[in-house]
């Protein structure tokens, strides 16, 4: 008798009505749902991979593997995070540059430089439409827009060059009388040529940076041949003192090579 009495009271409180009257209206009339914001995720700093690669290092190669694992973490920490800003400032140069080529055509059939910088921060990327909205806000109230624009490159790095060469083209315009148009179309080309110019060296770069990362993994498979060749160099490398000051030495090594054919390789230009 009390097994079926728990039963019945873990059926009434599955089947409660909910609390709040608002769940009833939805039943009654559903709502389109809203789309949920993805959060980004936390991204953990080099100190904390540094640490984390040291006790992994530790715990299979000593202390000489605790040094060479923690560089070997934060040297790939600051790879994907270059990579990462250089992808970013690629692509916020390219949404600049249709930014500005629809504030050409809003100047060229006459448009006031305030509307003209509206209607193109309408279809812009977010960042070019901030500084669109920059550029009419200060038109409008007759404002110095070069100066704007001059500070807006300093609040976002990654087209602090793109705005400054904008500044200083309406700055040139207006001190010279210059037709505004042509001064921020030709900024608008040297961009173009720029970001084509760009992806030209980085596509031929590419087989060096493939030669650069085999180079890079080769003490590591010279290390797992060894194994299966019965050497034991990771005993060599764990026990010993003069394969702790190699391993240490061979991290840096790698890690120094690897950012140096990467200075080489992926920042030759920059739009």
């Amino acid at each position: 008798m009390p097994v079926v009495t728990v039963l019945l009271l873990a059926a009434a409180v599955l089947v409660w009505p909910p609390k709040h009257g608002r769940h009833r209206l939805h039943a009654i009339a559903p709502t389109v749902p809203r789309a949920r914001r993805r959060r980004p995720l936390p991204r953990p700093s080099s100190a904390v991979l540094a640490v984390a690669g040291a006790c992994v290092g530790w715990s299979v190669l000593g202390a000489g593997g605790a040094i060479a694992n923690a560089v070997l973490c934060v040297t790939c920490w600051r790879r994907w995070h270059s990579r990462r800003a250089v992808r970013r400032r690629a692509q916020l140069t390219e949404g600049m540059v249709g930014a500005l080529t629809a504030l050409v055509a809003e100047l060229k059939i006459g448009a006031h430089p305030a509307t003209a910088a509206e209607r193109a921060a309408i279809d812009a990327e977010p960042q070019a439409a901030k500084a669109m909205i920059a550029v009419a806000s200060a038109a409008k109230l007759g404002g110095e827009v070069d100066r704007v624009l001059l500070d807006k490159a300093h609040e976002e790095p990654s087209l602090r060059t793109v705005l400054a060469r904008l500044g200083h083209a309406w700055r040139l315009s207006g001190r010279h009388g210059l037709p505004l148009a042509e001064v921020v179309d030709a900024v608008r080309r040297d961009l173009e040529e720029r970001i084509r110019f760009t992806k030209q060296v980085h596509a031929r770069m590419a087989g060096p940076r493939a030669s650069a990362a085999v180079l890079a993994t080769l003490p590591e498979v010279g290390v797992l041949l060894g194994e299966a060749m019965e050497a034991h160099p990771l005993h060599v490398l764990a026990d010993t003192a003069i394969g702790q000051f190699a391993l240490v030495l061979g991290a840096l090594f790698i890690c120094g090579g690897v950012l140096w054919s990467a200075k080489l390789t992926e920042h030759p230009v920059a739009p």
